[in-house]
């Protein structure tokens, strides 16, 4: 766990969940980036001999996706990131690998989603359906590859289609919905790589061919205002999933 720790002081962690680990989970047996955390903290000589080390969950991430995610280790400052939540003063930034192309190189998608408690699926509806919230997040277009071998039969059929390529999408997010990001690029035609809870025929089929099993969605970079100091301070990380590395290797 600590080699996944990004920043540490007296009053918050700044921490890297990979890909596949639940930000906190009641499920036994299974790994999650909280009880990864407190056992971290338990371990370091300044925790001896406390019952149990605080651990505050300021915001999540969806367990098929990587990124950065916030703790605080005081109640003050798990209070004070909590207000900054509300306010939307936490900024969150997303690396996106989608199937297809955007039809422009940025753009902003506004949506109201409704979230189905029985299914656990989010979906766009119509602004006066009961219970919708808005969602809006900003994009833009960093780079786009060929999916596949210029000779593979997936490509040749989605080229007919105009959606021979994946794109890497730089995403900002400005609201905190349900499966937000996930919803509002497939909606808008541009479908998440390994995304099978939301993804097309055509995504998900090349999901299965390139190996990709997690959503390619990875939160790089956190904007925040320090509990304590009031500093304003930004964390960056590369993408680890091997989707990304295809842009990354050559620089972006």
């Amino acid at each position: 766990m600590q080699k996944n720790i990004i920043f540490e002081d007296k009053h918050i962690i700044i921490a890297y969940k990979p890909a596949g680990i639940a930000t906190q989970t009641a499920r036994v047996g299974q790994q999650d980036m909280v009880s990864e955390l407190k056992n971290y903290l338990a371990g370091k000589p300044e925790y001896k001999g406390r019952k149990e080390s605080y651990l505050g969950l300021v915001h999540r991430l969806d367990q098929p996706v990587s990124g950065l995610l916030v703790f605080s280790k005081t109640k003050q400052a798990s209070a004070e990131l909590g207000r900054q939540i509300t306010n939307g003063q936490i900024q969150k930034f997303y690396y996106a690998v989608v199937y297809g192309k955007p039809e422009v190189e940025r753009g902003t998608l506004t949506d109201y989603l409704y979230k189905n408690p029985k299914t656990n699926r989010s979906v766009v509806v119509k602004e006066d359906f009961p219970q919708a919230k808005k969602a809006v997040l900003d994009f833009e277009l960093i780079k786009t590859m060929l999916a596949l071998d210029e000779n593979s039969d997936l490509v040749n059929f989605a080229k007919s289609n105009k959606l021979g390529v994946v794109s890497l999408i730089d995403i900002r997010l400005i609201t905190g919905r349900h499966h937000q990001i996930r919803v509002q690029m497939s909606h808008a035609g541009m479908p998440l790589l390994g995304d099978m809870k939301y993804g097309g025929e055509l995504s998900k089929e090349l999901s299965r061919r390139t190996g990709c099993r997690n959503v390619a969605l990875c939160a790089y970079k956190l904007t925040l205002f320090h509990p304590v100091s009031g500093e304003k301070i930004t964390f960056e990380k590369q993408p680890e999933g091997e989707i990304f590395f295809p842009f990354f290797s050559s620089g972006i």
